[in-house]
Formats: C-alpha cells, structure tokens, sequence
C-alpha cells in the first residue's frame, strides 16, 4: 500500500519500510525488536508531514531509516522516483537529505567552532574551491538562521539552547538539502523560544522550497507546521490525513485519544471535551501483541482484532486509516 497523492510523483517514497533490531534472549538466541513494522507513505515535494505517537513508538527510528542511518531490515526509500540501494546512492542521497536531531546539546561538538560545524559537510561533500568561499557560505548559513558572524569563532557551550538549536539547523542546510528530517527539533527548548524556531522552519522552507517530515510528540506543534499527519503507534502507521483533518475528526480511537488529550486554551471548550482515557501500558515491541498492535487498549477491540492485522486502507480522498472496525465507530 502505498499512500500516493495524485498531484504528481513524491519526493520521498516510503514503503513497506522495516527495521528490526535483534536482541539478545539468552546464550546464542535472539529476538528482534521491531521498531518499525511495515510502513508505506509518500511525501510531495514543498510539504510537510508531521510523525506523532507517544514515545517509544518508532518515530525517530523511522526517521532514522529514512535517511539510510540505520539500514533498513526490509522495504524501500525511493528519492525523485530511484531507490536507494547501493553505496553510491546512499552517497549521492545523503547531498540531498538531512537531519535536524532533537538534543542540541549532545549534537553538537564541544571541540568544535561554529564555523567549523556548520562547515563540516563542505568538507565532506568538497563543495567549495577557496577558503574563502567557504567562510563566505558559513556565514550564509548563519545568516539564514538568525546568527551574526560574531557567533563564527564561538563554541557550542557559550550559546543558549536555541541558539544551538540554529547552528544545527544551519549545519542541515549546508549542503544545499532537498528533504529534511527533523527529530524532535523543539522539544528541548524553551516554549517562547519554540515558537521562533518554528517561524524560522517556515521561512526557510518558503526560501529554499524545502521538505519536511516533522517528528515530534508535541501534538499543538506538528498541527502548526504539518500539511499531512502520520500517527504511529508500537511501530505501525494508524492513520494519515490532512492537519486539519486529525485534529477535527479523528477517525482512528488510539488518534481519538491522542487529540482528546491536547490541552484546549479556551476554558468553555475545555470544559466540554472529552478526555479519552487509554487504560493499560504500551506493550513492548519485543512482545508485540497479535493482530492489530492497539487492540488491548482499545475500546471497540474485538475478537477479530486479535487475529489479523489491519491494512492501511484508504477511506475517503487522502485519508488513510488501519482498522478493522472504522466503518461501525467512525
């Protein structure tokens, strides 16, 4: 299954991605643990897709795998309608697709200037002839992010959490990127400080037509920069719809709960929703259960729900969801 928009072929295809890392059990024995357990979707050029689920559920992981840092167990990324397979491609793709990582404080080299970091992946790729061509696209980069080239000569200790937060997001920008994957990319910052990186994720993406897959937990932040919203639970997609779509009408009772849990700024609104409570825990995806993943916290679990699997299945244009029971609860 393949979440194709009719528009025109994707950027970035996903499918039947796979990840499995294999634990160890006891002498010579081992189990795998599977993060990410067959997911298809696809994301248009200039969009962002937004990636939620409580933590734990394989977002980071399939971010990961996207961008070829973990080789994938099974399955395929396809960039600009080739797959990436080979070394060379990896190689070549990599020029193309980046990564914002959610802790600017372990992201960054403490030995390291800021110019230093930021110029980084112009040593690697050799994308300059000249050093001063170099520092010329550095302080670019800088510019483009909010800091001054004051900043050039500093080290990452000297800065506060969002401006280092800006130094990683200049250092994903450096080798002219198509697609980028961002993991978490405020959620340790402060909440005044969220928002300008937020603001500042939107501009560079109208300056430079970037893409996005926006991984967080944070449920008010994905619905202010995602076009489209993936919801993920115990490595599985559950459902995928417009922004709008999900937060209005959840289909999908793990996606019910979730958005029934977003905190409501008007205390009339408040009042009248309806918290969704899950009962029980997540169940490890070293044990996954049968059938579908969320059916021993769902309310409308059935016998059926035990025994197969949901497919993600599109029920109205562009809205994706895997459950058995979503035409008798929906």
């Amino acid at each position: 299954m393949t979440t194709q928009n009719p528009n025109g072929e994707p950027l970035i295809r996903v499918s039947h991605l796979k990840q499995y890392f294999p634990i160890s059990t006891g002498f010579f024995k081992t189990k795998p643990l599977k993060a990410v357990d067959d997911i298809s979707f696809d994301i248009m050029e200039g969009e962002t897709l937004g990636l939620v689920g409580e933590s734990g559920c394989g977002k980071t992981t399939a971010g990961r795998s996207i961008l070829h840092l973990y080789k994938p167990t099974g399955g395929e990324v396809i960039y600009r309608g080739k797959p990436i397979k080979t070394a060379q491609d990896i190689a070549d793709y990599r020029r193309k697709a980046t990564m914002v990582f959610q802790d600017p404080y372990s992201s960054l080299d403490p030995r390291m200037t800021v110019a230093d970091i930021i110029g980084e992946p112009l040593d690697v790729q050799h994308m300059y002839k000249t050093k001063e061509e170099r520092r010329e696209r550095i302080l670019e980069l800088m510019d483009h992010v909010g800091l001054n080239s004051e900043h050039a000569a500093r080290y990452a200790h000297e800065f506060s959490g969002g401006q280092r937060q800006r130094v990683g997001i200049a250092r994903s920008l450096a080798v002219n990127p198509d697609f980028i994957v961002c993991d978490e990319p405020v959620s340790a910052l402060d909440v005044s400080i969220q928002a300008q990186v937020i603001n500042m994720f939107d501009e560079l993406q109208e300056q430079l037509n970037l893409t996005y897959l926006f991984i967080a937990h944070d449920l008010l932040v994905v619905r202010h920069i995602s076009d489209r919203i993936a919801v993920m639970y115990l490595g599985h997609m559950v459902e995928l719809a417009g922004a709008d779509e999900i937060y209005e009408r959840p289909l999908h009772p793990y996606t019910r709960a979730l958005i029934s849990a977003v905190p409501v700024p008007d205390p009339v609104k408040a009042r009248a929703n309806q918290r969704i409570a899950m009962t029980g825990e997540i169940p490890s995806p070293l044990n996954a259960p049968p059938g579908c993943p969320f059916h021993t916290r769902c309310p409308y679990a059935k016998e059926s729900c035990k025994e197969s699997m949901p497919e993600l299945r599109e029920i109205e244009k562009g809205r994706f969801v895997a459950c058995h029971r979503i035409e008798e609860i929906g």
